[in-house]
């Protein structure tokens, strides 16, 4: 890879004292939650062989309605979400473990899995169930496996942690919008270090699929600290260079771009969705 790309631990970004940093990433974020995931124009061009049968990783997870629907439509072997903001991942396990018991009362009992309701008897579900057939049952086995032993959440700094995850392990990486963020608390070095990191942890032949949010949206949340202040006064490497940036500089080889220009899109985000190939 290129000159840009960070290769020892001297030329990784710093530590930042950074307090408000979770809160303001997700300041935006937050009205998202209980957002219906298909009204959110950016799950809409999302592609199944992007994911199906897939390692995946969702960066800036939020509160994991996007994490979790993209295992439930497009049947991905493991997802991991990850997110600065701790309260917002209590919120992506408390959404899992939601839909999963809302998956179980829609087959109208609860299924011999290792997540059963308590409080249910075992004799009155199998009476309630007696018509039920025995792919009825596997199906609702299904459910609990997919949601809960495919998708996982994590609170982590991802810019500054650098040995959670193994190399060259994943299929899929999803980041929307997200780089702001990353770029106003850790500068054209964060970036750097946040689009090197992608690169590394994607197998050959893997995807990063983007939403960068346009310059002119940074002016709004310059002033948030002193520090995202003085990043947006000396930030170099501008939304319009990261394609360059990735192709030329991190390694990525191809990219394509997929239209946000659905009906019905949300104001705010309607912005390019860009998917580049390891």
């Amino acid at each position: 890879m290129a000159d840009l790309m960070p290769k020892t631990e001297t030329e990784r970004p710093v530590a930042v004292n950074n307090g408000n940093n979770g809160v303001v990433k997700n300041k935006k974020k937050n009205k998202e939650v209980g957002h219906d995931v298909e009204e959110d124009p950016r799950f809409k061009v999302l592609k199944k062989e992007w994911f199906q049968g897939k390692d995946c990783l969702d960066i800036g997870c939020n509160s994991g309605l996007i994490t979790i629907n993209i295992a439930k439509k497009f049947d991905c072997r493991t997802i991991l979400g990850i997110d600065i903001d701790n309260n917002r991942i209590k919120d992506a396990w408390w959404r899992l473990r939601k839909m999963v018991r809302e998956e179980k009362t829609g087959n109208g009992c609860v299924g011999s899995s290792k997540t059963r309701v308590k409080g249910v008897n075992e004799s009155e579900c199998a009476e309630t169930c007696s018509t039920s057939t025995k792919d009825d049952e596997t199906d609702t086995l299904s459910v609990d496996r997919n949601l809960l032993d495919i998708v996982s959440f994590r609170c982590e700094n991802f810019v500054l942690s650098w040995v959670s995850l193994p190399l060259e392990n994943n299929d899929t990486i999803l980041c929307l919008s997200v780089t702001k963020w990353v770029h106003l608390n850790w500068g054209d070095e964060g970036l750097i270090s946040l689009f090197a990191k992608f690169w590394r942890l994607l197998h050959p032949g893997g995807i990063l699929v983007l939403e960068p949010q346009p310059w002119e949206s940074y002016y709004k949340n310059r002033l948030t600290t002193e520090i995202t202040q003085m990043n947006y006064n000396n930030i170099v490497y501008k939304p319009d260079f990261f394609q360059e940036m990735l192709l030329d500089k991190i390694g990525f080889r191809t990219v394509e771009q997929a239209t946000m220009s659905v009906s019905g899109a949300t104001l705010g985000f309607d912005r390019a969705v860009l998917v580049f190939r390891k």
